[in-house]
């Protein structure tokens, strides 16, 4: 179930050309005169790789090329059974298992994403078990049965979240996630969909940015983009179909990149994406850092010279103190606002160590994250 929606979702395969090659081998027993396939899981649907005949020890091995451009995602499969792996680039992993309980009984070694992967595959096989039995409950009216199945999924969600895809959204496990589903009589519905909830474009646009910036160009980070865009479209259309006339359809933003709303140091609620239009510096600073003074006499320098042709900054202080922050920040001609409490908007575009920087093009982009910067003046200009 969870594969099908990954094939149908995901981009195709991407080949390496170095030569290097990754290797998938171990035990499938009780398993004899069994096929078992490798694919790959391609746009288009699952692509066989290899497939080997097993006999009475259950040994294979395959092996491919290295994925250069992100994560590629492949599954062994018998049947209906399957087990699911992701490549990072030259991992010999191990599998084990039993047939025919392999999909939730095998084990498997030489890579933490799949281990991941295994996690929240045996998860979602309770979750579909939970769900079977609300579908089967006689006592339960049809209004009942959806009510419960819906529940049971936005717990699962939001479980997977602060979990998996918030704590690790740079993770071929987190991207796995957001395309797991599970059937729901004849259907298949999806954990995360966001023509269902708009609010899944959240965990979406944060594995995307993620993405952006360690396999900046890949086609998986940009078909996440594709269906945040996409669903977006979709509540604007509603949005316009169930808006009065008098307000502008034209108003509504939209967004390529995960927003912040914050309020600044005059108390004014500050939006990211209402910079959309300009060259955007998004800082993340604290201003009782040592070498905080001087980091602020280098951004001034850039923000004079580049301000009239269309560069902003928007600096998000993770500073406890509220008042030195507001003293610190009365004389700056940026916006200035500040992460209170637990740093959840900072934590989604990973800051881990300050200060860390992200430039933002004129259409609501993130083209460049703290690994892609190597010199920011030239950066920020070359987006000028």
């Amino acid at each position: 179930m969870i594969t099908a929606a990954v094939a149908m979702t995901t981009a195709v395969f991407l080949a390496s050309c170095g030569g290097e090659k990754f290797k998938v081998s171990g035990q499938i027993t009780e398993a004899t005169d069994s096929v078992l396939y490798f694919e790959n899981m391609a746009l288009d649907g699952p692509q066989v790789v290899d497939s080997v005949k097993l006999s009475a020890d259950g040994d294979f091995a395959f092996s491919g090329e290295a994925p250069l451009d992100a994560p590629e995602f492949y599954r062994l499969r018998i049947g209906q059974q399957i087990v699911n792996i992701s490549v990072d680039s030259t991992e010999n992993i191990v599998v084990k298992a039993q047939y025919p309980t392999m999909a939730s009984g095998y084990t498997i070694e030489g890579s933490e994403n799949c281990s991941r992967i295994r996690e929240l595959a045996i998860k979602q096989i309770q979750l579909q078990a939970r769900a079977r039995q609300i579908l089967n409950d006689p006592s339960l009216s049809a209004r009942a049965v959806e009510d419960s199945v819906l529940s049971i999924v936005d717990a699962y969600k939001k479980e997977v979240m602060v979990d998996y895809i918030y704590k690790e959204p740079m993770k071929a496990s987190s991207y796995f996630a957001l395309f797991q589903g599970i059937a729901v009589g004849p259907a298949y519905m999806m954990v995360f969909n966001p023509k269902r909830d708009i609010d899944d474009v959240k965990p979406y646009s944060a594995v995307a940015t993620s993405w952006d910036m360690l396999y900046p160009n890949s086609l998986r980070g940009e078909n996440l983009h594709n269906i945040a865009l996409e669903a977006m479209k979709t509540k604007r259309i509603v949005d316009a179909e169930n808006t009065p006339l008098e307000i502008d359809a034209d108003k509504v933003s939209e967004a390529d990149l995960i927003d912040i709303v914050l309020p600044d140091n005059k108390g004014v609620t500050r939006r990211l994406t209402d910079l959309k239009g300009k060259v955007v510096l998004l800082d993340f600073h604290m201003f009782a850092a040592e070498g905080s003074a001087a980091r602020i006499l280098a951004l001034r320098e850039i923000y004079n010279k580049y301000h009239d042709r269309g560069l902003e900054i928007f600096q998000v202080s993770l500073d406890k103190d509220e008042h030195f922050w507001k003293t610190q920040t009365a004389a700056l001609p940026w916006v200035s606002v500040r992460e209170t409490g637990i740093a959840s908007q900072p934590y989604l575009y990973q800051v881990t160590t300050l200060p860390v920087d992200y430039i933002i093009n004129r259409a609501n982009q993130v083209v460049k994250g703290p690994q892609q910067i190597k010199n920011l003046e030239a950066d920020i200009a070359a987006q000028l």
